[in-house]
């Protein structure tokens, strides 16, 4: 059963750097046809894709984040990971992991439960 798991600091201070990892299992995040994506719901609005990386290690960004975003991952612990800089209290939101099926279904198949991250001094 593959299960994604995000984990965060809850709470950041505006300026900081947001950091959040997502642990995978019951799946590789090197398996062709997986990418592994961020993506966030701020309070009161819809869904928002941040960025993604791919199987090979390709990486794709949001272009209203990319100056701020960085994915990156660790194939030795199956985890991939979100630093957002220059946070202010508009990235305050629940983030999420997702794994999107890039060849065959095109879907969003699996999500971690979301992290909430509020930001505030």
């Amino acid at each position: 059963q593959v299960q994604l798991q995000e984990s965060g600091p809850g709470l950041v201070k505006p300026s900081q750097t947001l950091s959040l990892t997502c642990t995978v299992s019951g799946a590789s995040i090197t398996t062709i046809d997986y990418a592994w994506s961020w993506i966030r719901q701020p309070p009161g609005k819809g869904l928002e894709w941040m960025a993604v990386i791919a199987f090979d290690g390709s990486t794709y960004y949001s272009p209203s984040l990319k100056s701020r975003a960085s994915i990156s991952r660790d194939t030795s612990e199956n985890q991939f990971s979100l630093q957002l800089s220059s946070v202010t209290p508009e990235d305050t939101a629940v983030y999420y992991c997702a794994r999107y099926r890039t060849m065959t279904s095109q879907t969003y198949d699996y999500w971690g439960q979301g992290t909430q991250v509020t930001v505030s001094s």
